[in-house]
């Protein structure tokens, strides 16, 4: 999986210096973090939308909760592309969470 989201890292770097005529990527950074956070917040609510009519078993959900999922990793990929940030280090931040217990790494966070 981790390809997948090395080549997009990759392009979405070298779209962010295209013209943002030819990009939408590069249109995205033209128009700066407030866009951006507002297509992730848009794709965080269309993901929530189709998870709640796959629990309440629509029939093409299923298609819609993966497609809206990918639309939210995205978005959330090119915010971070946007701050200097990419997935790598999101990744290395899970895997520092693996044998520690939800619970305690909650209430870690908390103090």
């Amino acid at each position: 999986m981790s390809d997948v989201l090395d080549q997009l890292t990759e392009v979405l770097e070298a779209r962010k210096s295209a013209p943002a005529d030819s990009s939408y990527v590069a249109s995205l950074h033209e128009k700066g973090l407030n866009k951006i956070l507002e297509k992730v917040g848009e794709e965080a609510t269309e993901t929530i939308l189709a998870a709640k009519d796959m629990g309440n078993g629509a029939a093409d959900a299923r298609e819609a909760v993966i497609a809206e999922t990918a639309d939210l990793w995205f978005h959330t990929m090119v915010m971070l592309s946007h701050l200097g940030l990419n997935q790598s280090q999101v990744l290395d931040e899970l895997r520092k969470r693996f044998n520690i217990s939800g619970l305690d790494e909650k209430a870690a966070r908390q103090n």
